[in-house]
């Protein structure tokens, strides 16, 4: 249950992502809410078990209809897209590998 509260909040920050104003500058820091929750994500595979990353990988449920919202966010804008992926992807994948969870 903890899990997909982390997930709820997950999601609804990033729809905060949408509703940051235009103005912010470009470059560094351009989605300072999207940052926040691209650090909680690697913290949270940073501090997940191996154990605790198969279970929710073989519990693998359809997104809620917040988590669609954020992802369709994330496709509708490719520079936010690329932010994130480029922020998240390495510690994400080195957990991954550390577990076993890819080759």
């Amino acid at each position: 249950m903890k899990k997909k509260h982390y997930l709820l909040a997950l999601v609804a920050s990033l729809m905060l992502i949408v509703v940051v104003p235009s103005t912010i500058p470009k470059g560094q820091g351009q989605y300072p809410v999207m940052d926040m929750i691209a650090n909680k994500v690697i913290q949270k595979y940073r501090q997940s078990t191996c154990e605790q990353l198969w279970q929710k990988k073989s519990e693998k449920a359809p997104p809620s209809e917040m988590e669609q919202k954020a992802i369709q966010a994330l496709k509708n804008d490719p520079q936010m897209r690329t932010a994130f992926i480029n922020k998240v992807a390495a510690p994400i994948a080195n957990k991954m590998f550390q577990c076993g969870l890819i080759p």
